[in-house]
């Protein structure tokens, strides 16, 4: 068994950087689900469709959740669905944090929520000019 990846993030956000993702690595190693957060959606049926997807992504492992924005609707939709148990919420997901965790699929769900948050922190870099010769 390996755990879970939901992906909740503002319209298809979540669903580019999965693709772009698989495109890069070839495969997608982990049960993978995203879900769309609109601004008309209704939060309460988004939530049950959250719970849905996690439901089914849980396989005995646990459930990785990605979310973009701290504080946004797809972020406390998220913040919801954790009950104490085997289940983590990451937010700030970015490509290097989603190639990071798909590049370790046999981790545990809590050594995957490490690997997101340093792939997400490693991932951002203020870019130089090259030296001048």
């Amino acid at each position: 068994m390996t755990v879970g990846l939901l992906i909740i993030t503002h319209d298809r956000i979540g669903q580019h950087l999965l693709a772009t993702a698989t495109r890069m690595l070839g495969i997608c190693p982990l049960a993978t689900r995203t879900l769309k957060v609109t601004s008309d959606c209704d939060p309460d049926e988004t939530l049950e469709r959250a719970r849905s997807l996690s439901s089914e992504l849980h396989q005995g492992d646990g459930v990785l959740v990605l979310t973009d924005m701290y504080g946004s609707t797809p972020s406390n939709i998220a913040g919801r669905l954790l009950d104490g148990g085997d289940m983590r919420v990451v937010a700030g997901v970015n490509l290097p944090m989603l190639v990071r965790i798909l590049n370790y699929p046999r981790l545990s769900l809590e050594e995957l929520a490490q690997k997101a948050l340093s792939g997400g922190r490693d991932g951002v870099l203020l870019c130089q000019p090259p030296a001048e010769r």
